[in-house]
């Protein structure tokens, strides 16, 4: 095995003349900067220079610090992610002072079209799939919840006005939404969520015998009139298949992402492909794919089968060139969590299957991170008058 040669040979640093505030010459202030975007962080997988910037750097000739901010949530990565840069820091400069702070803050990210984004929400993901029964809701809850556990503001929106199911996951059936203007709603609140869903609006047993303009004013309000508080992350958990509302959503609802949730049998990837390139024929981007029920994990004995059959969604990111986010086991333990309104994220955090969707939703928030930001907001409107 080769050995790593340094980019920083017994680090010299030239003092710059009549400089006490910067000791340090530009370039090597660039190489280390160059370095830290280099290092791929191996709790994520990414480099910084990806998914993050690196802020400020002071160093002499005995220490170095540095401040590096990176665009996900990751609490609970964020010191086993400062040890890492530390130590491949010391072994690249041979110093022994080395110390690097880590902090994360979620920015806004281009959305499709001339479309700008919507006020207090950062980024809207769009949870989808071509087909009915995949497990698509219960994805995007346990993304929604895992996002958040991390540390991200988090709301989630239950766009299946035909069958919203987000209240009872969530356990806040039979609740309803505050206005506190006569205009707009507040949104509900469970377990450290903001959420929104027709549930909220109608009697759970009446059925929404509505045609498409009906459907897709309703998506329009949830969406617009309610208060958002200042969310990085609006997950919508989209009804399935391709009609009126799918195309509402993409056409008029700045989303900044989309993940497409399928089963591995061959009957339910055919439709998530058509789900798939609809999002791309109108410029969403395509975060990548989740194969729900990937195996049947057996409660008595622990047996995986793959009971759904193999290779559905292997084959639809190579057909497509995007990435597979993670498989998700078929078990008991999940229905019985999004039955009882705890889901699994919450109700058993430790367990093999809340780890898959916490890996899962640190994927999503990594391959946003690295899509293009939005600055739109940075700028006001520019008024052309003539003159008179």
């Amino acid at each position: 095995m080769c050995s790593r040669i340094s980019r920083f040979p017994a680090i010299r640093i030239r003092i710059l003349p009549n400089a006490s505030q910067r000791s340090v010459t530009v370039s090597t202030e660039t190489s280390v900067n160059n370095f830290l975007n280099s290092i791929e962080l191996e709790a994520i997988g990414r480099s910084i220079g990806k998914i993050g910037r690196v802020l400020n750097i002071q160093l002499d000739n005995n220490s170095i610090n540095a401040k590096i901010e990176l665009g996900i949530p990751a609490n609970s990565l964020v010191d086993a992610l400062r040890a890492q840069v530390e130590t491949e820091l010391r072994i690249e400069t041979g110093l022994e002072s080395v110390s690097v702070d880590i902090e994360t803050r979620v920015s806004s990210h281009a959305v499709q079209g001339n479309l700008k984004p919507i006020p207090g929400i950062k980024n809207i993901i769009a949870i989808a799939s071509g087909k009915g029964g995949v497990g698509k809701s219960t994805v995007a809850v346990n993304v929604a919840l895992a996002l958040a556990s991390e540390g991200a503001s988090v709301g989630m929106l239950d766009a299946d006005i035909y069958g919203p199911s987000q209240p009872h996951m969530l356990g806040v059936a039979g609740e309803q939404p505050v206005s506190e203007d006569g205009k707009s709603m507040l949104p509900l609140m469970a377990h450290g969520l903001q959420v929104m869903s027709i549930g909220f609006l109608v009697d759970p047993d009446q059925p929404m015998v509505w045609r498409g303009p009906m459907v897709t004013s309703a998506l329009n309000q949830l969406m617009h009139q309610t208060n958002w508080d200042d969310l990085d992350y609006l997950i919508v958990d989209m009804p399935p298949g391709t009609g009126d509302i799918q195309l509402t959503l993409s056409q008029k609802v700045p989303v900044s992402g989309a993940v497409i949730v399928t089963t591995p049998q061959n009957i339910a990837t055919l439709d998530a492909r058509k789900g798939l390139a609809m999002f791309r024929k109108v410029s969403i981007p395509v975060l990548g794919v989740v194969e729900n029920m990937s195996t049947h994990i057996c409660s008595s004995c622990g047996h995986a089968a793959a009971i759904f059959g193999t290779g559905g969604a292997d084959q639809m990111v190579a057909d497509f060139d995007i990435p597979l986010l993670g498989q998700l086991p078929l078990e008991a333990r999940i229905r019985e969590h999004a039955d009882s309104g705890v889901p699994t994220v919450i109700a058993d955090p430790e367990s093999a299957a809340a780890m898959a969707y916490r890996a899962i939703a640190l994927q999503i928030a990594s391959l946003q991170a690295e899509q293009r930001a939005d600055y739109s907001s940075k700028f006001g409107n520019i008024v052309v008058e003539e003159n008179k």
